[in-house]
């Protein structure tokens, strides 16, 4: 759904186990296997961590790149400019804060606070704007400047 599949290939093809891969983010592997099959949604931290490791963009976990890498790529998240970026997507597409939240079914005060930059966009959240405004999420989270839009 999320990220599943490249998750898992990453992991095989770098040839580090379950447990390894747990330990990037100080888990178990039992924690990270939950992870891994999407039974427990991982927190964009940690998602942010494991496209670090494999240096590869956060769209390229989620499906929306077939480019792992874009040229210039930060490594940190950068919750004010997330803030910044959400909210003039936001004026973009002429949303309110009112209709994302219900898009997102969540609420106006969430939206809010990751507009102020004082929470991080939670990962399922993430992901449906990102699919279905085919914004790119690394620039959603200030991690690049190019692509803004995926096609």
């Amino acid at each position: 759904m999320f990220y599943s599949k490249r998750l898992q290939y990453l992991r095989e093809r770098t040839g580090i186990t379950q447990s390894q891969a747990g330990s990037l983010i100080q888990l178990d592997s039992g924690t990270y296997s939950h992870y891994e099959k999407e039974e427990l949604l991982i927190p964009i931290k940690h998602l942010n961590t494991f496209a670090n490791y494999y240096n590869v963009s956060i769209d390229y976990l989620f499906e929306f790149s077939d480019i792992p890498n874009y040229n210039v790529l930060k490594n940190n998240i950068d919750k004010k400019t997330s803030g910044i970026r959400l909210k003039e997507f936001r004026k973009e597409n002429k949303l309110t804060q009112d209709k994302l939240a219900q898009a997102l079914k969540s609420s106006r005060s969430t939206i809010a606070e990751y507009e102020r930059g004082t929470n991080i966009i939670a990962t399922p959240f993430l992901y449906t704007i990102c699919k279905k405004y085919s914004i790119s999420a690394d620039y959603l989270l200030g991690k690049t400047n190019y692509p803004k839009y995926l096609k």
